[in-house]
């Protein structure tokens, strides 16, 4: 890595753990505001991204159109907030590719201060057929969308991973009760198929949550596939000049991984279930993200609905997830002080009787303010909708 991508780097974290610090030891009363992005729209808006600026604005971007992958008209937008504003900017596009649909957002800023969108172009109105893409930009200040200076595609060719996937299929199987065979033996008939095509492989592989930039510069890029429902790590040593794949994590039925990295070096990955088991699923890297360890479950809930998590400038942890096994009325911050072990504190961001409040972004401000922003339907409509909040917030807990 050039010493000049470890010097911003550590530029970078410094004055985030010295202002950690000064936070903790003033013991910060709780504080929350929160405000839609953009007035509820009719169209399907949806799986936000956000960033912080060097000068303190956000950057939030999600994708609108008649609907997901099957809908043509499909883009990506974003929005700015000026540091110290309550009222966001007028949606502008980020990227558009004509014909197909533009899908899931992140967004990232590097150690050099390289601002990157992540999305996927669905080529055939089919998620295996998602190919992943990205813009960078050093010219992101003004009003509307940045300047981009480069776009590109994440092509990826993971080694062949058929049998490690049959074999584990088998160990599933035969550790399962008889009653909940039939649905499991089925999803395995339907990937079958796929797992030995070349194409299957190295097409479907599309982003959701932010990338998270070792201190050994190493871009960890997390993806996954719903043709197969597991996950896998683009990684770039180079600053994103070059990609190669990690070996998938395979635990059929986890997606959208979220990845937060421990004192010790090691990675956790926190993703969604797609399968029965209605909890949030976790891996482990001990090499930087180029393997995984068994898939496993925590006793969070999960309905089948995208999470986001972070890593604070103190040591803790955030993680922003819906906090039931079924709909998704129901959007819960979890604090944890001890890298993950345990999640001890919870408030929620949202918790109604119907509507749907999920796929979150969470971030960390300059300041120490908690930024996340998610998906709002309701019967009037959709937007994305922004909240900020601190520690203390979360500590305090659900109002009586």
């Amino acid at each position: 890595m050039p010493t000049r991508a470890v010097l911003a780097l550590v530029l970078l974290w410094s004055p985030l753990l010295l202002a950690s610090v000064g936070r903790t030891l003033a013991a910060e009363p709780p504080c929350h505001s929160a405000e839609l992005v953009f007035p509820l729209d009719a169209q399907h808006n949806h799986a936000p991204g956000i960033v912080e600026l060097p000068d303190g604005q956000l950057l939030v971007s999600w994708y609108r159109g008649a609907g997901e992958r099957k809908a043509d008209d499909v883009v990506v937008l974003g929005a700015r907030l000026a540091k110290g504003a309550k009222t966001w900017s007028e949606p502008f596009t980020l990227a558009d590719n004509a014909g197909f649909p533009d899908c899931n957002t992140c967004l990232f800023l590097d150690a050099t201060q390289q601002l990157w969108l992540f999305w996927p172009i669905i080529l055939d109105n089919e998620w295996g057929s998602a190919l992943t893409n990205y813009r960078t930009s050093h010219d992101y200040g003004g009003a509307g969308a940045p300047i981009w200076d480069w776009q590109g595609t994440i092509w990826l060719k993971p080694d062949d991973f058929q049998h490690r996937a049959r074999e584990l299929a088998k160990a599933r199987l035969e550790s399962m009760p008889a009653a909940d065979r039939p649905r499991a033996e089925a999803f395995f008939a339907e990937i079958e198929g796929a797992l030995g095509n070349k194409l299957a492989q190295r097409l479907g592989w599309q982003p959701r949550c932010k990338p998270t930039q070792l201190p050994s510069g190493r871009i960890v890029l997390p993806l996954y596939s719903d043709t197969y429902s597991f996950s896998l790590m683009a990684l770039s040593d180079d600053g994103g000049r070059t990609w190669r794949a990690s070996q998938p994590l395979i635990g059929f039925g986890n997606i959208q991984p979220a990845v937060l990295q421990r004192r010790d070096g090691s990675l956790v990955a926190y993703m969604r279930e797609n399968g029965p088991l209605e909890r949030i699923r976790t891996s482990e890297s001990a090499d930087g993200g180029a393997t995984w360890g068994e898939v496993g479950t925590l006793e969070l809930a999960n309905p089948g609905s995208g999470l986001d998590a972070v890593r604070l400038a103190n040591g803790h942890w955030v993680m922003v997830h819906n906090d039931s096994v079924e709909g998704r009325a129901s959007l819960a911050v979890s604090l944890s002080e001890d890298e993950g072990a345990t999640w001890p504190h919870l408030r929620h961001l949202e918790r109604h009787a119907e509507g749907q409040y999920h796929y979150p972004a969470v971030i960390e401000g300059a300041d120490g303010t908690i930024h996340a922003v998610y998906s709002y339907f309701v019967s009037g409509g959709k937007s994305m909708k922004h909240a900020a909040f601190n520690e203390a917030w979360i500590r305090a807990g659900d109002a009586p």
